[in-house]
This record gives C-alpha cells, structure tokens and sequence, in this order.
C-alpha cells in the first residue's frame, strides 16, 4: 500500500471549497478536466493522462459524500486502484483541506510517486487558490449607494474698501503724471545755447537741479563701468588656464576595458490554467568571477510568486528582485519560481533584466 497527500489552509468558507471539489466544471479548471461518460451518470472520467505522475485517464466513483466535510472517491487508473479522501474542517480564518490517496491494487513507480504527489501539491496550493479567489470574486456584491453632494465651496465676500482704494490709487497716478509733465516742459525751456539775461526767479530753480543731477550721473557711470570690466578680466584668465591643462592628462590615461555584463535568458518552464513556472538562467561570460547577481522580474497586474528555488527574492510592488550568490568566471545559476495569476490565460512576466539588460526569452 502506498500513499501520498498534501493540505492546504484556505481563507474561504467550506461551503466554497466544496463546490470547487464537487463543480465538474471547476474540477477541471484547477485539477483536471472532467467529463461523465454516456450512460453512467455516477461516474466521472478525469482527463490525467499526460499529467506528472499519471499514466493514463483515471475514472471516479463517489463511495461516501457528506456535504460540506468528506468525499471519498474510488479511482482507477489503467487497472491501478486507489482510494482518494477529501476532509474539509473549518478554521477561523476559513477552512483546512486535506487530500489523501491509498493504492488498494497495484501500485506507482518510484518514478510515478513523487511527480503524482508534487502535482497534486500544486494544485492544492496554487491552482484552486486561485480558483476559490475568482470564485469569490464572482460573489461579491459591487453596487454601491448613489449618494449626494454634501460639500459646496465657500463664497468669497468682495472688500467694501475696494472702490474707495482704486479711486486714491488713480488720484495718485493723476499726481505723478503731472509732475513728470511739469518737470519735462521745464527741461525744454533750458536754453540751448549763447548768451542769456538774468534768467528770471523761476526758471533758475530748476537749473541747478538738472546740473547737479548730470554731475553725479557721470562719475557713477564711469565707476560702475570701471570695475565691471576689470572684475571680468581676471574672472575669464584663470577659467582658461586650469582647462586646458587637465586634457592631456585625461586623454593619456586610457582605462582598462570593462568585463562583459552578465546575461541572463528567461523559459516558462510549465503552464497551467491560472498559472506557470517560470525559469531564469544567470550567466557570467567573464573571465573573473562576479562578486554577486541581481535579476528583477515584472509581472503582471494580479499576479503572486511563491516556492522560488535556487535564489533570494525581495518584492517591491509587481517587481520582485531575485538575487544570489557570487558566479563564477564563465558560470550559469539557475532559479525557479511558481506564478499564480488572477487571470485563466496567466500572463507571462512583462519584463526582466539583470544588471540594467534585458534578459533574453522575452
């Protein structure tokens, strides 16, 4: 007697991880496809030939059902026999799922075994997840209530003072035009040239002030432009001097070249419904080793990595950095990981890049 089994702890009600054990429909999304044959309406044929583990079609017979707890169900694969026990216990955060299977006539392969029970661990743990997620999904009530507006933006009172205050700055404006206009008829009524009577009380007044005016002008003129240009003398002579000196030396100094980049080359390894494998394979083409390595994949909107193999990783939104250890000069790592998309058809990554360069497969 040989057996194998696996369990899971969901965040779901029993109620809906009963329905994705019993729904033929459903059974075939995250298992394998189902099918009833003609004329024997109490079994099932499940479409597992081809499958890790599975050497041909296996037909189900339900021997004890209590909803939403226990199913048993009598396989046979090809002549091999087996039982297969569902338990379903509820827990706080939703329920636990514990499948087991136990031959009764025959028996697998050493090489049969462990792909069987990996297989039906992944299923357990990453395909009806994401099955029960889309089926709540499919459950949630999205209407929302019509609700009104309950905020409106304040009104913003006009300044009683703000007549009066235009009326004083136009006053003003009135004023200083005046006394522009007045001082430059007085500048036209200076006399050009020649000589002139006593000027009289008047225009004597602002004589002087023009004069006084056209004398201090003149020296602030001839010293503001005085300095300007010698500060700007040396400023220039000594920019010159230390550029020029430094090319040669740069140019004589030639560094060595740099070793090539790392290469990295992307596989989808396996796909299913709702999900696949991925694969990465880090290269080092250099003729040293490389201290460390860095590989940040993308993935699409809803998806989820888990059981990564063979690195590091560290997530940062829908970017997830997978890094490991030093690689030798000419050396290869491999990492694996598992992709869990919200979507059937799963999407594969959107991009990929090692060192700042695209990894090849994509």
């Amino acid at each position: 007697m040989i057996e194998i089994g696996a369990q899971v702890d969901l965040s779901h009600p029993p109620e809906r991880v009963w329905l994705a054990l019993t729904d033929r429909e459903l059974l075939g999304r995250w298992f394998a496809e189902a099918e009833t044959p003609e004329g024997v309406p109490d079994r099932l044929v499940l479409h597992t030939a081809g499958l890790p583990g599975f050497g041909a079609d296996v037909e189900v017979e339900v021997t004890d059902r209590q909803d939403p707890e226990r199913l048993v169900l009598a396989c046979d694969e090809a002549g091999r026999l087996s039982e297969v026990t569902c338990d379903v216990t509820a827990t706080t955060q939703g329920c636990r799922l514990e499948v087991r299977e136990v031959t009764t006539h025959g028996g697998w392969s050493v090489e049969q075994q462990k792909p069987r029970e990996q297989q039906l661990r992944q299923a357990l743990t990453v395909r009806l997840p994401a099955i029960l997620d889309w089926l709540a999904f499919q459950q949630v009530d999205l209407r929302r209530g019509d609700g009104g507006m309950t905020t409106e933006l304040p009104l913003v009172g006009a300044s009683r003072n703000g007549p009066a205050r235009a009326r004083r700055r136009t006053v003003a404006a009135v004023l200083v035009g005046l006394a522009v206009l007045g001082g430059s008829a007085a500048w036209l009524a200076l006399p050009v040239g020649g000589k002139q009577s006593a000027a009289p009380p008047a225009p004597a007044s602002p004589s002087p002030s023009v004069t006084a005016v056209a004398v201090t002008a003149t020296p602030r003129a001839t010293t503001s432009v005085r300095p300007s240009r010698t500060a700007t003398s040396p400023t220039a002579r000594p920019s010159r001097t230390p550029s020029g000196k430094p090319t040669p030396t740069a140019t004589a100094a030639v560094p060595p070249p740099p070793p090539p980049p790392l290469t990295a080359r992307y596989e989808t390894d396996s796909s299913r419904l709702f999900g696949y494998t991925g694969e990465v394979v880090v290269g080092n083409p250099a003729a040293t080793p490389a201290a460390s390595w860095a590989v940040v994949v993308t993935f699409a909107d809803g998806s989820t990595v888990d059981d990564v193999e063979g690195a590091e990783s560290r997530q940062d939104g829908r970017s997830i950095t997978f890094t490991g250890a030093a690689l030798p000069a000419g050396g290869s790592q491999t990492f694996r990981f598992d992709v869990r998309d919200n979507r059937p058809k799963a999407r594969t990554p959107e991009s990929c890049t090692v060192g700042g360069n695209p990894c090849t497969g994509l």
